[in-house]
């Protein structure tokens, strides 16, 4: 029973791993929904050229003076102490690297902390060991709660047990209630909306970090830290406290579902009178629209079998 249950967990999570762009030994990046991670992706792989090429000059240099002032070489070795030219063009050559580096760098530090006109605010509160979200825009009514992981850790059986259970609740595949990612009341915000995060702590210092969309600040105790994101595609997306803040600390994901303009009023309208309710109207809203465009999509396929 137990050996069959983790097979089917495996296969949930590398079902979902496949799904949402992220697979075992990959390179790069999670694929980006925000101007900021395409800025992010953009200066990693600028920086990631340089450093390649200073690698192989490297050791093309080390190469050659291991071949050429080998002893059996030069039995009699230089005594040159000094040579202006290559001391002042080892000197300039790094200032410039590091300029180059250092002029996008700033841009994209500058582009991450400026906080452009925003539609909404979401404040996040990092606790021990969960994250709490509250809404703060007068249209809101103050609508506040909690977001725990879903699962259990410290028990393979209970925690596929618990996925599933949210799983048939939600009618989605286990695949869609990721082991360790997957929270019972995720962070809803409507797409091609820019929205200001306000991100502080309860208790001790964690941090916020969702890849996707760039974000990573810290959340500190006594202090209000903002930053901003913009999701230019819908879909569920998951991070996780990033800063080192107990023993639950690997327990407390993130999970952003980013949702049409209109789904996002009706669950907003909806939440404030009961979250719970909310959430499986929103779930149901997102599965019709999904069997929309898939009878969409076959009745395409099927017109175009029988044109040819």
């Amino acid at each position: 029973m137990t050996t069959a249950m983790g097979a089917s967990a495996w296969a949930a999570t590398a079902s979902f791993a496949n799904d949402g762009g992220v697979t075992n030994w990959q390179l790069g990046y999670q694929d980006s929904v925000t101007e900021v991670m395409d800025d992010i992706t953009w200066f990693n792989s600028f920086t990631l050229v340089i450093i390649t090429v200073i690698t192989l000059f490297v050791l093309a240099l080390l190469v050659y003076v291991s071949v050429k002032f080998r002893a059996s070489s030069n039995p009699v070795p230089s005594r040159t102490s000094h040579n202006t030219m290559i001391e002042v063009v080892w000197t300039v050559v790094p200032i410039l690297i590091l300029v180059v580096i250092a002029i996008p760098s700033f841009r994209l530090l500058y582009k991450q902390l400026d906080i452009p006109e925003y539609q909404m605010t979401v404040k996040a509160t990092g606790y021990q060991w969960y994250w709490g979200y509250e809404y703060t825009d007068e249209d809101m009514g103050g609508l506040f709660f909690d977001s725990y992981m879903v699962g259990d850790a410290t028990n393979a059986e209970r925690d596929l047990a618990a996925r599933q259970e949210v799983a048939e609740e939600r009618g989605v595949p286990l695949a869609e209630v990721p082991r360790l990612l997957a929270v019972d009341n995720e962070m809803v915000v409507p797409v091609d909306t820019t929205v200001r995060l306000q991100v502080t702590a309860a208790d001790v210092i964690h941090a916020f970090a969702m890849p996707s969309m760039g974000l990573k600040i810290d959340a500190i105790p006594g202090r209000l830290n903002e930053t901003w994101f913009r999701a230019r595609e819908t879909g569920v997306y998951y991070g996780q406290c990033s800063e080192l803040c107990g023993n639950l600390h690997a327990f407390m994901p993130l999970a952003i579902r980013v949702v049409s303009v209109e789904q996002y009023q009706q669950w907003a309208s909806a939440a404030q009178d009961d979250l719970g309710d909310a959430n499986k109207q929103l779930m149901a809203s997102i599965a019709a629209e999904k069997d929309k465009k898939l009878a969409a999509k076959s009745g395409g396929e099927q017109t175009s079998v029988a044109a040819n």
